[in-house]
């Protein structure tokens, strides 16, 4: 597997695609093959505050519930709301599937996370 060279990654299993201020987090494709088939996520409201590393959501499988990780701090500006209708896109199209979009707080936050490479040796 590929990972999107452009995103960033947390050691939770969860990448970040930022343009300016701004990322959309979603999880990787490691993190859906674990998961199995997801069946359920929960995700923020609109206007939430987060803090680097805490839970934003969960996703739910047939075999697990895990927490979602944000990998910055910041403020909720988005969710896909198609997901909650349609949660096994994520496991068809983990890199393409955003869960949520973040206005960054702390932009330095980026530097300390995985690039495509390390995150791939991660995970090997």
């Amino acid at each position: 597997m590929e990972y999107p060279s452009g995103y960033k990654y947390t050691k939770e299993h969860e990448w970040i695609d930022v343009t300016g201020d701004r990322g959309r987090v979603g999880i990787t494709d490691y993190a859906q093959q674990q998961l199995g088939d997801v069946v359920y996520i929960e995700l923020p409201e609109v206007g939430t505050a987060l803090k680097e590393g805490q839970s934003f959501g969960t996703i739910e499988s047939v075999k697990a519930v895990s927490e979602l990780y944000s990998p910055v701090s910041g403020e909720v500006v988005e969710v896909n709301a198609a997901l909650k209708s349609k949660p096994e896109v994520v496991n068809t199209d983990p890199h393409g599937s955003w869960l949520i979009a973040v206005r960054l707080s702390e932009p330095k936050e980026i530097a300390g996370l995985l690039d495509a490479a390390q995150y791939g040796s991660l995970v090997k």
